[in-house]
């Protein structure tokens, strides 16, 4: 059983994967598109909020510093993979209160779900150096 929790990040994703692809709707026409969804009532609005306009908005600040951590050209990047690593940027940078373990594993959980096969090892790489940049005082994970 899926969280309210993780529903909002899915859908949080789904909606940065929709703003690559069709990159004249706005942010908002977006959120709309994907509150219209039937489940969207499952997960947690506020948090689908917060994120998605968060990591929407700084997206190329983002982007600025996951670029250097990656072993290929964004261009190369999946849209999945960059939508969930732009998620989890966001959530890493922005909302402290959220532990990084969690974070990382609802990020490799949705790469899973959403990406090819191996995606969630790029991930799961790219995040754990982040957490070494933007959270260098957390205590390590195990």
């Amino acid at each position: 059983m899926l969280t309210p929790r993780r529903r909002a990040r899915q859908f949080v994703v789904q909606a940065l994967y929709q703003s690559q692809l069709n990159t004249d709707t706005s942010a908002v026409e977006i959120a709309k598109n994907i509150r219209e969804n039937e489940y969207f009532s499952k997960a947690d609005g506020e948090l689908f909020t917060q994120i998605f306009f968060g990591a929407y908005d700084n997206r190329r600040e983002c982007m600025q510093q996951i670029r250097p951590l990656l072993d290929r050209k964004e261009n190369d990047l999946n849209p999945v993979e960059r939508a969930v690593l732009l998620m989890a940027y966001y959530e890493l940078a922005a909302m402290p209160e959220t532990p990084y373990p969690v974070i990382i594993n609802e990020a490799i959980e949705i790469t899973k779900t959403f990406g090819g096969t191996d995606g969630y090892k790029f991930v799961n790489g790219i995040l754990d150096k982040l957490v070494g940049l933007l959270r260098p005082n957390d205590p390590p994970r195990r």
